[in-house]
């Protein structure tokens, strides 16, 4: 893996492409063993990192309640953070 920071669509990519070399028919158990482990790290990273991104929205949508009357998105039909991502636990 790169020391860049790998977006969310990244590290899902990566996923897919352990679970198909895991589940090609050539794939030893040994190196199944070790695509496995690394698909399970970048799992936690991807929850880890979902969790950032649900925790951002919620301050934003915090910080739009503050807004004077007539000024919050809500008032304008704009979805709040939980209708788009709804209980994310």
């Amino acid at each position: 893996m790169s020391q860049k920071k790998q977006s969310i669509e990244e590290l899902i990519r990566r996923l897919e492409e352990l679970t198909r070399e895991i589940e090609h028919p050539d794939t030893g158990v040994e190196q199944s063993i070790k695509l496995y482990e690394e698909g399970l790290r970048l799992a936690e990273l991807c929850k880890k990192r979902l969790t950032e991104a649900r925790q951002k929205l919620e301050t934003i949508d915090t910080s739009a309640t503050r807004l004077p009357a007539g000024d919050n998105p809500s008032d304008t039909g704009t979805p709040q953070s939980s209708d788009l991502f709804g209980s994310m636990s």
